[in-house]
């Protein structure tokens, strides 16, 4: 980096030593900007560690910290014994832009008729989370739940008996909340919002109804990811919307394959730091592609930000809402997967401009999400409880995770191929290609074990027969006896093909 250049970096970082957000978080997202905005251009070669802590007045490990996140990112890329380069983060095609008793069940006696989305749900996939069991992917560890904490801070609200929380809550939700859910955000996820931008809903089905009642009109075409989210492909559905089955590769949604099937979908929904079900994490380049190609074809974008707090390598990789220059994004986190799931809290992320509207269709649609949980939640969060108990969770299922891969290579063996991921509650796992996904696992059902298979998160794309495995649970001796279960079934399946 010439003198020159170094001098204009310097010239673009402001420190701010009063402000409550840590100086690394300050200086990655100071240099992600310089970046995003080509003030750095590709090739670029920063200041070493040590020169710039130097320049800054700050410890050499905060911006190594700073380094290494934006490396994982893909803004950087480091050359031993060169030093640390901007990286090019664009492809080459894309620019930036700114009944009575003898009834039977479910079968009606009378003239009615039911609608064709009520029928097309009701044939939906179904998975029963009801009791958590190996090896359900979508139940948190249920047993490492603070509940003492719990229970202590919801017996105060309730002691206190104030009357807003009794009375019908605000439609866009809890105001302490939703500030506690902005500063968390805004802190842990890299995103951009504030308290007013945050409407807390019942669940995220609730948020995905939501956004997609206030986005589309019936008829209107909207990309999905294939394989992708059940919920939230029967939420566009139930609004009446073209779906559009777009594949995914290792990138992340295929945009090329996507303009082939349709070229200007009203609403585009993706999982992009941790593809669900395939577990993949969407690159920096194609986050950017989607931005860019979603504001030419006037696309709004929903983040399903599912289970993004437990990465197990390195921090949890920044919300593509944050990167985004056309505020159209609209993201959405849930507290199932990181608490517990009867809670039933979740929340929508909206830029300004649609502040009004999801407040006047949430109150249509839900009228407001029960106000005592939100109060407890807002404690949680604040007292700290709720960034403890997401570091133990992310260390716990790190570890579960691996002691699943060696259950499943000690019980399992060739029977089984399964694929560590760097984040979340499942791993995917792969079947010989001669078996038929859906059958282990109802083969299995009957047995108690849960294992979930690919073939129904995919529409019309075609992959080879897998399962998705949760570890986050169950301990290593409930896994042992359900892989011991699984193994029985994939070889009564192989003997019967070969018999």
């Amino acid at each position: 980096m010439s003198k020159q250049s170094r001098g204009a970096l310097l010239a673009m970082i402001n420190l701010d030593a009063e402000s409550n957000v840590p100086k690394f978080r300050q200086l990655g997202s100071q240099i992600r900007q310089a970046i995003l905005k080509e003030e750095l251009v590709p090739g670029s070669r920063l200041p070493s560690t040590r020169e710039l802590a130097r320049e800054l007045s700050i410890s050499r490990l905060t911006v190594q910290n700073t380094y290494e996140q934006l490396i994982s990112e893909g803004y950087l890329e480091a050359s031993v014994g060169s030093g640390s380069f901007v990286k090019p983060i664009r492809s080459n095609d894309q620019q930036p832009r700114r009944p009575s008793n003898n009834q039977e069940q479910g079968v009606i006696q009378n003239n009615c008729t039911l609608s064709r989305r009520s029928q097309r749900l009701s044939a939906s996939p179904k998975i029963d989370h009801q009791v958590p069991r190996a090896f359900d992917g979508s139940i948190p560890a249920l047993d490492r739940f603070p509940i003492k904490v719990w229970n202590k801070i919801y017996s105060r609200h309730c002691r206190r008996a104030q009357r807003e929380l009794l009375c019908y809550g605000d439609s866009a939700g809890y105001y302490p909340l939703r500030q506690s859910i902005a500063d968390y955000l805004r802190d842990a996820r890299g995103v951009h919002c504030s308290p007013e931008q945050v409407l807390v809903v019942s669940g995220a089905q609730q948020a995905f109804c939501l956004s997609t009642w206030a986005l589309l009109d019936p008829g209107e075409p909207a990309w999905v990811e294939d394989p992708g989210h059940i919920s939230g492909r029967d939420a566009l559905f139930g609004a009446g919307a073209k779906l559009v089955p777009v594949p995914v590769d290792e990138e992340g949604i295929s945009i090329q394959e996507g303009v082939r099937r349709e070229t200007s979908p009203k609403l585009i929904m993706v999982t992009p730091s941790h593809q669900h079900p395939l577990g993949t994490t969407t690159s920096l380049s194609r986050r950017l592609d989607l931005l860019d190609f979603a504001n030419k074809a006037g696309s709004w974008l929903i983040e399903d930000d599912y289970d993004s707090e437990f990465r197990f390598v390195g921090r949890p990789l920044a919300a593509m809402q944050g990167i985004d220059p056309y505020q159209q994004v609209i993201y959405v986190g849930t507290f199932s997967k990181v608490l517990f799931p009867s809670l039933r809290l979740a929340y929508v992320v909206v830029p300004k401009a649609l502040i009004n509207t999801f407040t006047a269709v949430n109150g249509v649609l839900d009228r407001a999400a029960p106000t005592l949980p939100q109060a407890v939640l807002s404690d949680f969060i604040d007292e700290g409880h709720f960034t403890q108990h997401i570091r133990r969770m992310r260390n716990l299922y790190a570890e579960r995770q691996q002691s699943l891969l060696e259950v499943l290579a000690a019980e399992l063996g060739d029977l089984l191929r399964p694929e560590a991921t760097d984040s979340g509650m499942h791993l995917m796992a792969w079947l010989p290609e001669c078996l038929d996904d859906k059958k282990v696992s109802a083969a299995a059902a009957q047995k108690g074990v849960d294992v979930q298979p690919l073939s129904i998160y995919c529409v019309k794309e075609s992959r080879p027969p897998g399962l998705l495995l949760g570890f986050s649970c169950i301990g290593q001796d409930d896994m042992t006896s359900a892989a011991r279960i699984l193994a029985v079934v994939i070889r009564e399946q192989l003997a019967a093909l070969s018999g």
